[in-house]
């Protein structure tokens, strides 16, 4: 039997705990509460304790004991999540991977490192970013996303997180080496010698990627680090819409061989950024939508100007002139935020689809709330969408409904970076058949047959 909503822990499990982690890692009450409320403020629940382990040998000793005791337990990294995936909503007991913070040494010939579940995205990235072993410019990580300084590793990869550079190194699940994990029971999992052919077996690290924290929890993961881009040039080019990004995105994508990001986003949620946030409007005049595109290389800020064309655009070389323009499409998912309580709803449908889904969603949240304000942005390459809601009416569904109703109908999926979590359990179906949701449920059995990890989140 798993916990529920307010019942309390025995004693005697509580002392259990402490004698693995010690006392001091084990908080209930108000210690704990900080714990169960996501980033978005959306989800609060209340943890019946909150674990907090150093290392993998005492997560595998609090599983065990949680295990015995069918007590669930939901992994929690960052807490960076949007949709209430890592936290407590039914009385869980949180267990807290940020105190383990190893990081290993950067392997210059394999261009690799070890770090454990709680080191952050951007440390990860800082620890490649030295001279290179032959003198260039070092290396970097391929996930790029606004929460790096405080999304964890462990997270990033229970979530298969994405972000803006997907276009050129995919998401996280394509930065895994081999990982470390534990088992339910207790029992640890290690393949961290980072083999790119290794054919011995079932790829349970990729498996593992995306899970959310229902198959084992990850303690650390071996990492493809990538070369430094060199020379980086950012611009935003005023345009007319989504189908005028779109367009102008996939010429980047044909003509710049240093392209690394290609993002949207309109007017509207810039606008309430100048107002409230003080972020700069990149042109003046102000246009309806807005393409940022980056690129390293010698050549690259010949290759978006070409691109580019006649349309207006603001240009960055420097650092500072990046970060300015760069703000613009980081800080656009706190705009809806200044208008009231938001749904986020992260999309993807195929590449093609993409201006149709950018063009048509507000739309499809207008029929069932008129007064609804959507502001879209996203990864236009790739086919992400995030569609942010700040419904008029009753959030009650319908705007989830309507939203991913139309991706379904153009073959999307109706989560593509943040997992399903709490937010999206009941519309599952629209994206996976029942076969495969019952292949999904014998496998979370293997990995998980006393069924305490994260039991509330990917249905079973």
């Amino acid at each position: 039997m798993t916990t529920a909503s307010g019942t309390a822990l025995p004693s005697s499990l509580l002392k259990s705990f402490a004698r693995v982690v010690g006392p001091a890692h084990v908080l209930t009450g108000d210690a704990a509460a900080g714990y169960a409320v996501d980033w978005t403020g959306g989800f609060t629940g209340e943890a019946a304790a909150v674990l907090r382990p150093g290392s993998a040998g005492e997560v595998a000793g609090l599983l065990a004991l949680c295990s015995a005791a069918g007590v669930a337990v939901v992994p929690q990294g960052g807490n960076t999540g949007l949709v209430g995936g890592g936290v407590p909503l039914h009385g869980e007991v949180v267990l807290s991977l940020r105190r383990l913070d190893r990081l290993g040494p950067v392997d210059p010939d394999s261009r690799q490192l070890t770090a454990a579940a709680g080191v952050t995205l951007q440390q990860v990235a800082d620890a490649g970013a030295g001279p290179g072993p032959e003198g260039g410019t070092g290396l970097d990580f391929g996930v790029l996303i606004a929460s790096r300084s405080s999304a964890t590793v462990g997270g990033a990869v229970a979530t298969n997180a994405g972000g803006l550079r997907v276009l050129r190194y995919g998401p996280m699940r394509a930065q895994l080496r081999g990982i470390e994990a534990v088992l339910s029971d207790g029992t640890v999992l290690t393949h961290l010698a980072g083999l790119i052919k290794d054919n011995t077996g079932y790829d349970y690290p990729g498996l593992l990627a995306g899970s959310e924290g229902t198959l084992a929890v990850v303690t650390a993961a071996r990492l493809q680090l990538v070369p430094r881009p060199a020379g980086l040039v950012t611009v935003i080019a005023g345009v007319g819409g989504a189908g005028e990004a779109h367009a102008l995105a996939r010429q980047a994508v044909r003509q710049v061989p240093g392209l690394l990001s290609a993002e949207f986003f309109g007017h509207a949620g810039l606008a309430v950024l100048a107002e409230h946030a003080g972020v700069a409007l990149p042109l003046s005049p102000p246009v309806p939508g807005y393409l940022l595109l980056e690129a390293g290389g010698a050549d690259a800020a010949e290759d978006l100007a070409a691109v580019a064309g006649d349309l207006p655009v603001a240009v960055g070389t420097s650092a500072p002139d990046r970060a300015r323009l760069w703000a613009c499409r980081e800080r656009y998912p706190e705009a809806a935020g200044f208008l009231g309580p938001v749904l986020k709803l992260d999309v993807s449908v195929p590449a093609a689809a993409w201006a149709r889904l950018a063009s048509e969603v507000a739309g499809a949240v207008a029929a069932v709330d008129s007064d609804a304000i959507v502001l879209a942005y996203g990864h236009v390459a790739d086919g992400n969408l995030h569609v942010n809601v700040v419904p008029a009416g009753p959030a009650d569904g319908r705007h989830q409904q309507a939203v991913f109703e139309l991706v379904a109908s153009l073959g999307g999926s109706i989560s593509a970076e943040h997992g399903i979590g709490a937010l999206k359990a009941a519309w599952l179906p629209l994206s996976r058949s029942a076969a495969e949701r019952a292949l999904f449920a014998r496998i979370r059995a293997a990995f998980d047959p006393a069924g305490i990890l994260n039991p509330h989140v990917l249905p079973r």
